[in-house]
């Protein structure tokens, strides 16, 4: 597992105030780690099916909703305009999309289901202020459409990673082929899942309180 950070491969943030403002929008990783983001059961399967589903290629966003028990409720995948970071660009996309897929569930008191999103990109497993927009953007979205805040995972060449808590695998990967369908729980059943150690029961602490 990688610690550290990385710069952003999107591009610069132009003049004081609005960068300011878009630097606003968009969380650390220390952050996101303590916001009690419930843990996956079961992350390579959830990652597999969703790149089987849609096979993602670098610069795809995925965002996916799963039911209580972690069964695919609806999908979409898409590809961000080119505009500089900013987590208000990626919450509106990513609401645009979750509003084609799936109703809102404002009108209850505790929402049931749960959006996660997954992010194929360039560069490695370490955290960038990309991957900070788009925490902040999910996040939002979520708040809006009446949906629990999920993990947010990214899709390297080097494999994928559940950020904030440590987890990942090397299969898929942002060059891998992706599997049949019916083949991703059986490989997710044996394949085990790299370790999330302190950072893992650190989060479940939180989720926990």
């Amino acid at each position: 597992m990688t610690f550290g950070f990385a710069p952003s491969a999107a591009t610069s943030i132009t003049g004081p105030t609005g960068s300011a403002n878009r630097l606003a929008r968009m969380l650390e990783l220390d952050e996101w780690a303590a916001a009690g983001i419930p843990l996956l059961r079961n992350p390579r399967e959830v990652v597999s099916g969703l790149h089987s589903r849609h096979r993602p290629t670098p610069g795809t966003a995925v965002v996916a909703v799963l039911d209580h028990e972690e069964r695919l409720a609806a999908s979409a995948s898409f590809v961000p305009r080119e505009a500089p970071v900013d987590g208000w660009e990626f919450r509106n996309a990513l609401l645009a999309h979750l509003r084609r897929v799936i109703p809102h569930d404002l009108r209850r008191r505790t929402p049931i289901r749960t959006a996660v999103l997954l992010y194929c990109r360039e560069g490695d497993e370490r955290w960038t202020e990309e991957d900070g927009a788009w925490m902040w953007g999910l996040r939002d979205a979520c708040t809006l459409h009446g949906l629990r805040c999920g993990a947010y995972i990214t899709l390297t060449r080097g494999g994928w990673q559940v950020l904030g808590e440590g987890r990942g695998g090397r299969r898929p990967n942002s060059m891998s082929p992706p599997a049949d369908l019916s083949e991703t729980v059986i490989e997710a059943a044996s394949s085990p899942v790299r370790g999330g150690g302190v950072a893992v029961e650190a989060l479940r602490r939180t989720a926990a309180r």
